[in-house]
């Protein structure tokens, strides 16, 4: 009996026609089917140390300027002020990332480093080489910041608002957790709407320094943290929740993405990329499939043993 074709179903992350016999998990990242060379190595440094360095600049920058004013006298949150400072970094990451993202993914953060290593979105050479740029250009942005502006450099996170450092430890986990999962979702695991990706990424963290701004200064970023601590040469003992914190929470939005994976995520709502025609594609595939299966089967009791 001649074989019957195979049919081929849409993927449910590129909308591109794909066997049902590849079991093989899409692509994340192109940079992974490269070769490493130190060249392709260079160019990722450079970009995550200039990128990193352009992120943090504007956002110490508006930091800067929004410490200026004296806090309220009684000791509330100055709610403009907090709003002044989410918007300074959370703008300032979303043109970062889109400029850079094309170079070298835009990540500006080791927590976001060590998430694309563990899902596997990033070789381990080029996550190390990346995470020393960019802690470099913390520093440099730090630097830079406090000697352009007048009076002392007033963008340290520190713990505020009354939260003790078991508190302040697990915002930072969570705050962090959430950025990172949605960087994973939306950049890491390809789709139509990758481009926009930075857009999404900026409105995650606008709203996790909302909230954390006050309480820890909002860092969910390790090199964020050390630039004005070496700078102003000021490390307070509870210091090790900005390493430990963002480093966590890295670790729970990696370990929910590859429980989400485990279960075959794509499988519970497909085709939310769909257009109306691909719709209408993948429900012909399917039922050509179905019809397929079913007269396989019938052909096969007929013939018998």
């Amino acid at each position: 009996m001649k074989s019957q074709p195979r049919p081929r179903f849409l993927s449910f992350v590129s909308g591109l026609p794909t066997s049902p016999a590849s079991s093989s998990p899409p692509q994340q990242l192109p940079m992974l089917s490269l070769p490493g060379s130190w060249r392709n190595n260079a160019v990722a440094a450079l970009g995550e140390f200039v990128g990193t360095f352009l992120f943090l600049f504007f956002a110490f920058a508006g930091t800067q300027v929004a410490n200026a004013t004296a806090p309220a006298p009684d000791g509330r949150p100055d709610l403009v002020n907090l709003v002044f400072i989410a918007l300074a970094f959370g703008a300032s990451l979303t043109a970062n990332v889109w400029a850079f993202y094309r170079v070298t993914g835009g990540l500006f953060n080791p927590a976001v480093t060590l998430a694309l290593l563990l899902v596997g979105g990033l070789p381990a050479v080029r996550s190390v080489v990346v995470v020393v740029a960019q802690l470099l250009a913390g520093m440099a942005a730090a630097g830079v910041t406090s000697a352009l502006f007048p009076g002392p450099l007033a963008v340290e996170t520190t713990l505020g608002g009354g939260a003790s450092v078991v508190q302040g430890l697990f915002i930072e986990v969570f705050l962090t957790a959430e950025l990172v999962f949605v960087i994973i979702m939306l950049a890491a695991e390809k789709h139509k709407s990758t481009f926009l990706a930075p857009v999404a990424i900026g409105i995650s963290f606008f709203l996790a320094e909302l909230v954390g701004v006050y309480f820890t200064g909002g860092s969910l970023n390790p090199a964020r943290s050390l630039g004005p601590a070496v700078v102003n040469g000021s490390f307070p003992a509870y210091f090790w929740i900005y390493w430990v914190g963002p480093l966590l929470g890295s670790l729970l939005a990696s370990a929910f993405y590859s429980l989400l994976k485990y279960l075959r995520w794509r499988e519970c709502n497909p085709g939310q990329d769909y257009n109306e025609l691909e719709k209408m594609e993948s429900e012909k595939m399917v039922e050509h499939a179905a019809g397929i299966s079913s007269s396989n089967c019938g052909q096969g009791i007929l013939d018998g043993p």
